[in-house]
């Protein structure tokens, strides 16, 4: 008996079925952050091609 408590989920019942795509939101804020980042950093760089 104890053992089939050790492998039930942490979860609420009802959550068990929903997936949390919590890495592929942060995966897209890392990338939006590193583009803001090179952005900040290169903008002179950046700008002096569009004149």
């Amino acid at each position: 008996m104890s053992e089939e408590n050790n492998n039930e989920e942490l979860r609420p019942r009802k959550m068990r079925g929903v997936a949390f795509p919590k890495a592929k939101y942060g995966v897209i804020l890392a990338i939006i952050i590193i583009i803001v980042v090179n952005l900040v950093y290169y903008k002179e760089t950046i700008f002096s091609f569009f004149k």
